[in-house]
Parts: structure tokens; sequence; C-alpha cells
């Protein structure tokens, strides 16, 4: 069993919203289907960190995510992106798995899951500036979504590794709050997605800092192809 990561598919199914207009995105869904089969297995996990489709209502999203589930091999972790628009509770998103027969998808939201001796854990995040009081409100929330969800996992036990959908580093600007917290709690791993197209080569911080590794796994910029974090 391995665990993966791939973020913001951006499913068009429910949402009426292709990402082919965007460069690098032709026939997306296909060589989506075709990589991610080719690597996972139906016993490994993939977390998805954020912007699964484009649907404004959860009942509208069903076509997404009956090919997330039927479409695509193996267990799926889903948290928040910015473009979630159809998120809502945690026991109504439940329901509608349960509704469906979505038993191969899992919501992150508070929560964290024990697989291949790592604790899946984490939160959507936030943009880095805390200039705007609404700004400042929405960090310091997320950063409390992150502890809960890390201490969630380190009750499971083995290594904590973080997923968030916006990057904690970012065009020199780092997000203190959520930092903090992956500082606090000795988190070494950490990734991520939410950055598109250039931006994922001229402001994305990926590498090592201050003892953390950081990756971004923005469907895009790793060619539609699942990223390996554990086995």
């Amino acid at each position: 069993m391995s665990v993966f990561a791939i973020g913001d598919l951006h499913l068009p199914f429910g949402g009426g919203k292709p990402m082919n207009i965007f460069s690098g995105w032709d026939n997306y869904t296909d060589r989506l289907e075709e990589n991610w089969n080719r690597l996972v297995s139906d016993n490994d996990l993939i977390v998805i960190p954020g912007d699964l489709c484009w649907a404004m209502k959860l009942e509208d999203a069903a076509a997404d995510f009956e090919f997330v589930s039927r479409r695509l091999k193996g267990r799926k972790v889903i948290l928040k992106g910015n473009h979630d628009y159809w998120w809502t509770t945690r026991s109504k998103m439940e329901n509608f798995l349960s509704l469906h027969g979505f038993d191969n998808i899992t919501i992150l939201n508070g929560n964290a899951l024990s697989e291949c001796g790592i604790a899946v854990c984490g939160t959507r995040g936030w943009i880095n500036d805390d200039g705007q009081p609404q700004d400042m409100k929405l960090l310091k929330r997320e950063a409390g979504r992150l502890e809960t969800s890390v201490k969630a996992a380190l009750e499971l036990g083995g290594e904590p590794v973080v997923f968030l959908h916006y990057p904690p580093i970012y065009a020199g600007e780092e997000n203190a709050y959520v930092l903090d917290v992956l500082n606090r709690y000795g988190i070494k791993r950490c990734y991520y997605g939410h950055v598109h197209g250039r931006m994922c080569f001229a402001n994305a911080f990926q590498g090592e800092r201050n003892g953390i590794s950081y990756t971004m796994v923005s469907a895009d910029y790793i060619k539609f192809t699942p990223v390996l974090v554990q086995e």
C-alpha cells in the first residue's frame, strides 16, 4: 500500500466549466485517469488537497464524485479548496457520500487518518496576508483547524504529514499562523496545491525550510500524475 497526493483536479462534470481553455489543460480528465490508474492500486490512499470540482452545490457535484469514486483507483481523502463551493458540513457530506455509495471517499475536516506509518492531516489554509481584519480572522481560524487535525494525527501515531490547499510560503510571504503550528508540532512534510501556470515556478516555494519539506501537488504542475508521499 502507498499514499499519493494530487490537488486541484477542477473536474468539470457537475459545474460545466472545463479547464481546457487554459494552457496545459487539454484533454486533462483523460490524462488524469490514465496516469492515476497506471500508478495507483485499489489498496492505495490518495489525498486530494482541495479544488476537486466546479460544482456550486453538493448535489450538483455527484457526477464529479462519480468520476473520482468509480473511474479512479484507490481510496481518496478530500479536503477543502477555495473553489469547492459545494463544501458543506462534514455530516452532510458524509451522508451524501453514503447515499451515493461513494464509500472509497473520506472527508478530511478536523480529523486525521492513519496509513502506511503516517497520519494524514490538514486544512484549507488561507492567503498569507493578514493586513485586513477579515483575512486575519480566517488565517487564525484555519490555523486552529490545522492544529485540531494535527492533534488528531498525533493521537493516531506515526509521522503527521500535513496537506494544505493554500501554500504556506508564497512570493516571499509567509503564513505565520500556519507555520507556527507546523513548527510547534514538529511537522517534517507539507504538501499543498492552489497555484497554477507560471506562478508554479515563479512564486511557489518548494524545498526545505527550517526542517520542513514543502511540495506542491497542483494537478497541472505535476502533469496530472499523483505524487508518491509514502510507501
